[in-house]
């Protein structure tokens, strides 16, 4: 007899699925930068420190970054549609909550269940999209996928500013109110779980619960985003927190790999990471999410820091870059079933790595408004191609079954990148500027021609400190340039670890197999 699961489609169009799961998502990742540019506003408004205040977004990404990992389960257990339902009402409920908050403490109790919603999302939408279309459409869904994933964080600045700027700081969260309800009714009518998944639900709610598992993944998670987001506000291993916290991240994260490891039901299976394609994958997720939330975080910075722009004209400037990701997202979703997904990533790497090098050479104090929107432009011009090319080729040789389980990890290693490095890249920015500027401040005197012309005819106390602020601007930009070019070596050395990778095989022999 032939498994009913092999013949199995859903019952509504795949690309009305897509359109509305991905609407909750784009949503939810918005809301990951959206809120940065009004902290200022929600300081004052709610009689808080700017360093207080800063846990509006430390909150939300500690829990996000918690649930991340055993969405998968949890999927699992109560049932991907029921569970990813559950996580859109979450959302806009603490959403409607947050926009209402009376005090900081309250915002941050709201921020850490919009987060909790929101973290069950990313990855139940990416198990939806696997299991409603055909291995061989996968590449033009996870391309709708990608484009929400890739320029939520893009626009979120700059429509952050210009709301605050011409409502209130509250109106960043009312916004999610009505696509909430939206992505309700419509995942209600026309989203279902597969057989297969029914069948896995009633598996898993006759096991019993994995408590040690569940509490080891969220200290470990917890303690990690904690230290990455505060480490360079602490000074990182000079803080005696931000040591405790890396110890118990550490810890945690060691003991729990070893239990997932040997326990018969594990909250995640990460005897996946066995499977070369996906360990692969996973490497280069966790360099995507390296690459393209550092610089989402970069160019902004460089241009309000040195180059005097407001928040919303910056947003403007990397702005472009998601549009340029909205037009390559389908050119490569097309690719993909012509052309062998390996080489597609080969061709990412590289040129993500050449747009990294061009812009290592024209990121000086010099530079205006359409060069700095086109550096932008050319650096995300390669992303489609390693986005979805690497999520493809991660479910080779993978039982169906696993497919939330690949989609859970494949967000929390993307986050967890992302965290890591923008803190990376904010403490190399703090440090490489210190030693560049003390490098210039010791040709910095009297007969050094440069010098003498910058004081010629300025009082000796006006002129030290436009020298000063000189030194300041060009280590800045120095470390910036050296940053950038860093990064585009680590991706050169990527290209070659591609080759790992299968294009694609027989199916698992944990499949189901027709009769």
């Amino acid at each position: 007899m032939a498994d009913p699961n092999a013949g199995w489609r859903p019952s509504h169009n795949p690309w009305a699925v897509a359109i509305t799961v991905t609407l909750a998502t784009f949503m939810e990742v918005l809301d990951t930068s959206i809120a940065n540019v009004a902290l200022p506003h929600i300081a004052g408004s709610l009689a808080a420190s700017q360093d207080e205040s800063t846990w509006v977004l430390t909150s939300y990404l500690v829990s996000n970054a918690i649930i991340l990992p055993i969405s998968a389960w949890l999927a699992n257990r109560f049932g991907r549609k029921r569970f990813y339902m559950s996580c859109v009402a979450l959302f806009t409920v603490s959403s409607a909550l947050c926009g209402l908050a009376p005090s900081l403490g309250f915002l941050v109790l709201f921020r850490i269940l919009q987060g909790l919603g929101g973290g069950g999302l990313a990855p139940s939408e990416q198990a939806i999209l696997a299991d409603t279309f055909p291995p061989h459409m996968r590449g033009m869904a996870f391309a709708m996928y990608g484009m929400a994933v890739v320029c939520a964080p893009a626009i979120g600045p700059t429509l952050g500013g210009w709301i605050t700027d011409n409502f209130a700081w509250n109106w960043i969260f009312y916004i999610n109110v009505p696509v909430g309800i939206l992505s309700l009714y419509l995942t209600n009518r026309l989203v279902e779980d597969p057989p297969y998944l029914k069948a896995e639900r009633e598996k898993s709610q006759a096991i019993p619960i994995d408590w040690t598992g569940l509490i080891l993944i969220a200290l470990a998670v917890g303690s990690l985003q904690v230290a990455l987001d505060k480490g360079q506000e602490l000074d990182w291993f000079s803080s005696p927190a931000i040591v405790g916290a890396f110890a118990v991240a550490a810890i945690a994260l060691a003991v729990w790999i070893w239990w997932e490891w040997h326990h018969k039901d594990p909250i995640v299976d990460i005897k996946l990471f066995k499977r070369r394609n996906f360990a692969t994958a996973m490497v280069f997720t966790f360099s995507l999410g390296v690459v393209l939330y550092g610089t989402t975080v970069l160019i902004p910075l460089f241009l309000q820091s040195l180059m005097g722009y407001s928040a919303v004209s910056a947003g403007e400037a990397i702005s472009g870059g998601g549009l340029m990701m909205m037009v390559m997202m389908p050119i490569a979703g097309i690719l993909i079933s012509r052309v062998d997904p390996r080489y597609m990533m080969m061709c990412g790497f590289g040129m993500t790595a050449l747009s990294l090098y061009h812009m290592s050479t024209h990121l000086t104090l010099g530079i205006d408004f359409g060069t700095a929107a086109m550096l932008r432009v050319y650096q995300t011009m390669g992303l489609a191609f390693i986005f979805i090319p690497s999520n493809t080729l991660a479910y080779v040789g993978v039982p169906r079954t696993k497919n939330n389980q690949i989609s859970g990890m494949n967000a929390f290693i993307r986050n967890i990148g992302g965290s890591i490095g923008i803190a990376v890249i904010s403490t190399m920015l703090t440090r490489l500027s210190q030693k560049h500027q003390t490098y210039m401040v010791v040709h910095a005197h009297p007969g050094n021609p440069a010098f003498d012309a910058m004081m010629r005819g300025l009082p000796s106390q006006l002129g030290y400190a436009r020298v000063y602020r000189t030194i300041q601007m060009q280590a800045s930009n120095l470390a910036y340039v050296d940053i950038v070019g860093a990064m585009s070596i680590v991706v050169v050395c990527l290209i070659p670890l591609v080759l790992l990778m299968r294009r694609g095989g027989p199916p698992p022999k944990d499949a189901p197999q027709a009769h």
